[in-house]
């Protein structure tokens, strides 16, 4: 399996120590804190959209769908 041989930890090490380099070790923890928020904001925003799909699904009575009076 090609894919497993090129995602291993080999790699992954690889890639830590690169991101050190670039971003100084300083700057990772601020990194990671950003990536956490932007994912828990993601989150919550899917959540209110699932939220507002599922509402907006039920049909709310307006006057054309209400049945029409019969007192004549």
């Amino acid at each position: 399996m090609f894919l497993g041989e090129i995602f291993g930890p080999d790699l992954l090490i690889v890639v830590i120590v690169v991101a050190v380099l670039v971003f100084g070790g300083a700057a990772i923890p601020k990194l990671a804190k950003n990536l956490g928020s932007a994912k828990s904001e993601f989150e919550k925003g899917l959540k209110e959209s699932k939220a507002s799909s599922t509402s907006a699904d039920i049909p709310t009575p307006t006057a054309e769908t209400k049945a029409p009076d019969t007192d004549k």
